[in-house]
């Protein structure tokens, strides 16, 4: 090994590392140096050369094994994507409402592995600086703190997501923000300012199931239009639907939908805008993901920054980067703003007062954006880690998504695998999965699996991930 100044950043160590592998100076299988002679033969302290050693581990690239040291894995290529589903467009009137509750019912529990969460283990996230913030809100803030804050929210936390849709290319005041518990309650009460029962609303498929429960608990109907793994929807497939039947809504998640991780490009979502301006149709956004992007130029412009005359209707949280429990939410409803406080005054008149103001305060303080960077970086080198285990841990032909950002991977198993009889294998295993039936009204996702990518990830987490693929092929081999 060649000396390396000491100024020499852990990520060049990385890269002669891999340089190193790659041209077959270190063959697989064969043991590395240890973390003291690789520190004192190129000059570099411990620190470094261990962050650079568990990032390589994290990549897939080296293994640690116990009591012995590191060594080079087998090198795997990432598996296909999924295909696009073979349905365009079409109604769906299947409920997955049982098999949603029985998922949503282990999310929580103790001693589970959380490959279904899509909750950020409670590590990556900056609980001590919440604390000390929500510690001085309520020193602070007297005998305010217990009352009521105003229906559209308070005035800081409206500021400061204001500026931050100004950052994403959106022409919004703190007047045109309305603060909710969670995205469920933006999206609740932006279909309830443009639906009524019985009425069409367009949706991606595969999609997050929750808003299958809340079409269904509403009364609305699903119209499914196909989302394609990389791109999302096409405005053509769109336009289909809308021609079809008669809409009242579209719902779309243009920035690492779940479950597929899609990405709508800039140029799309413009023309996607335009369309539904042009049928008069609302455009109910779906937000949450989009400040955990990875392998994009800088974080990808919401549906709303294209928007000119109020019709989209834009809904985030700060649930998947912040803090799940707090529950702040927020929507800017465009020209539905005066109809989406009218039904807040009657069903949540106020969110949550201390939280309001202890997510203003840590957006105030600057503190966010770090911290998304630190998030951004712990879940894409997860995902990364996990893509490189799949090959080796699942069944021949098995396909998944490689997504720009979110914290899911979608799992296409082959057809012999039914995902929700592997969810139900898994729980014996204290293993959480999400089975892909409940991301559609159709039957086109039952062998899929949603895979979580936020957890903290260990040895335990290495052998659940094995653990789901052992009983993927079992499965098979049991249907010959």
């Amino acid at each position: 090994m060649q000396m390396i100044s000491k100024d020499f950043k852990y990520q060049n160590l990385e890269h002669y590392l891999i340089d190193m592998i790659e041209t077959g100076r270190f063959d697989v299988g064969e043991k590395l140096p240890s973390l003291r002679d690789v520190s004192q033969k190129m000059n570099v302290s411990l620190a470094t050369v261990t962050h650079a050693y568990m990032e390589l581990e994290k990549k897939g690239i080296i293994e640690a094994r116990p009591r012995s040291g590191y060594y080079v894995r087998q090198k795997v290529a990432h598996l296909p994507i999924p295909d696009s589903p073979e349905h365009n467009v079409q109604r769906g009137n299947l409920s997955r409402t049982q098999l949603i509750q029985t998922v949503l019912g282990i999310v929580g529990e103790k001693g589970m592995l959380p490959f279904g969460c899509i909750c950020a283990d409670s590590s990556l996230l900056p609980h001590k600086a919440l604390a000390r913030i929500m510690n001085s809100v309520l020193r602070s803030s007297g005998q305010d703190i217990v009352g009521y804050e105003s229906i559209q929210g308070n005035p800081l936390l409206r500021k400061q997501v204001s500026w931050r849709m100004q950052e994403h290319g959106c022409r919004v005041t703190s007047n045109d923000v309305l603060v909710t518990f969670g995205a469920m309650e933006a999206l609740y009460l932006a279909l309830r300012s443009t639906t009524r029962p019985g009425d069409n609303v367009v949706i991606q498929s595969p999609t997050y199931f929750c808003f299958l429960q809340l079409l269904e608990n509403l009364g609305l109907r699903a119209i499914e239009v196909a989302s394609c793994p990389t791109n999302g929807v096409s405005p053509r497939d769109l336009d289909r639907a809308f021609s079809r039947f008669d809409i009242a809504a579209c719902i779309l998640a243009p920035n690492f939908n779940n479950p597929d991780g899609s990405l709508i490009p800039d140029v799309v979502k413009k023309e996607i805008v335009t369309l539904c301006e042009s049928y008069h149709i609302p455009l109910i956004e779906d937000d949450v993901s989009g400040d955990l992007y990875c392998d994009t130029d800088g974080r990808p412009r919401p549906l709303k920054s294209f928007d000119k005359t109020g019709n989209v209707i834009h809904c985030s949280s700060f649930s998947k980067t912040i803090a799940p429990g707090f529950r702040v939410g927020y929507m800017i409803p465009g020209k539905k703003l005066d109809k989406a406080l009218e039904i807040k005054a009657t069903t949540n008149v106020s969110c949550s007062t201390p939280t309001q103001l202890a997510v203003g305060k840590y957006l105030e303080e600057g503190l966010y954006d770090r911290h998304l960077r630190k998030l951004r970086t712990c879940i894409c080198n997860q995902r990364s880690t996990m893509q490189q285990y799949l090959p080796e841990y699942f069944p021949e032909g098995t396909r998944a998504t490689q997504p720009k950002g979110g914290g899911v991977l979608w799992v296409e198993l082959p057809k012999q695998v039914d995902g929700t009889k592997l969810f139900f294998d898994v729980k014996k295993y204290n293993i959480s999965i999400s089975p892909g039936a409940i991301f559609s009204t159709s039957d086109s996702f039952t062998n899929f699996i949603r895979l979580s990518c936020v957890g903290f990830w260990n040895e335990d987490m290495r052998a659940g991930l094995e653990t789901i693929g052992r009983l993927a092929k079992e499965q098979i081999e049991q249907n010959g």
